[in-house]
């Protein structure tokens, strides 16, 4: 497998110029692979072949805040909050003229291909999402959790505060090394692997873009206008109704598996829920083949 995910493409979609990376047929299947906070496309170094191997055309973008990707103008705020994740995937597939694909991720990339899944089902073939139903429910973020989960949280209200700001901005590469080290404890990655993904959070909006995404979710701060709308109807927990596989890993160091139970009433359609042994909260990166299969289990239902 390759070790780097290149030449990147560049694309103008809605607030921003996306910086991505494409392999397989044109004319294959469209599959969206998005990655999360602290990580960035690398996650699916290995996934992505996998897929064009298969005969899909693989998409793999860099989020607002990482990367390559620019915001076109400097008024535009620095919201990291979902609906700007969700509307930034629909302007992408706007852009490159997909009319509808397999949208696949997890943390906020999973939150994206949710947002899209839950809103615009008509662009969505089928969505692979990592902790299940992941759409906020910020009207009730502000109420208390166990003690366990709650102490799994830490760096989301170290990020509350402006000591939290100043943290990231001084040491991005401490801060996320160690979240990469608590939520996946048992994958030994290398300090090269990590390097590869941390160059992307040189970006020169990628704080400001982290610290508004864990302000928003608790109702913190205020959501770009331009969402309002967007996030209006988030509010209101819309199920998803395309064909869903979802997964947990058994050792998530930041969100403990759930039985399918848990999140069922949030789906609407055929969904198969899966826990997956020895896995922490980078599943693509750490189990690439289980999470290409997933896909490909979807992608059938681009040709109906």
């Amino acid at each position: 497998m390759n070790t780097r995910m290149s030449p990147l493409h560049t694309i103008r979609a809605g607030v921003l110029d996306v910086s991505y990376f494409e392999v397989g047929p044109p004319a294959g299947p469209p599959v969206l692979l998005m990655h999360g906070f602290p990580y960035d496309i690398h996650s699916y170094v290995d996934v992505a072949p996998m897929l064009a191997a298969a005969g899909c055309r693989v998409i793999v973008p860099y989020l607002r805040g990482y990367g390559g990707t620019r915001f076109l103008r400097d008024a535009t705020p620095r919201s990291g909050e979902q609906a700007a994740l969700g509307a930034d995937l629909l302007a992408l597939l706007d852009a490159l003229a997909i009319p509808k694909a397999v949208l696949a991720g997890y943390d906020w990339g999973g939150r994206a291909a949710c947002v899209v899944a839950a809103l615009w089902p008509e662009r969505c073939a089928g969505l692979v999402s990592y902790n299940s139903y992941n759409v906020q429910d910020i009207a009730k973020a502000m109420q208390p959790d166990s003690a366990e989960n709650e102490h799994r949280l830490w760096y989301q209200y170290y990020f509350h505060s402006e000591r939290g700001r100043a943290g990231l901005a001084a040491d991005r590469r401490g801060i996320t090394r160690l979240l990469w080290q608590l939520w996946s404890p048992t994958w030994r990655f290398e300090d090269a692997t990590f390097e590869r993904s941390a160059q992307a959070f040189d970006h020169p909006d990628f704080v400001d873009v982290v610290i508004h995404s864990y302000r928003h979710r608790f109702g913190l701060v205020p959501g770009d206008p331009a969402y309002a709308d967007i996030e209006a109807k988030l509010a209101g927990q819309p199920a998803i109704a395309v064909p869903t596989i979802t997964f947990d890993g058994a050792d998530d160091g930041v969100r403990s598996p759930a039985d399918a139970s848990a999140h069922a009433h949030r789906f609407a359609g055929p969904r198969s829920h899966r826990v997956v042994p020895g896995v922490g909260h980078n599943m693509p990166q750490e189990v690439p083949r289980v999470f290409a299969d997933a896909v490909l289990e979807l992608t059938p239902h681009l040709k109906t």
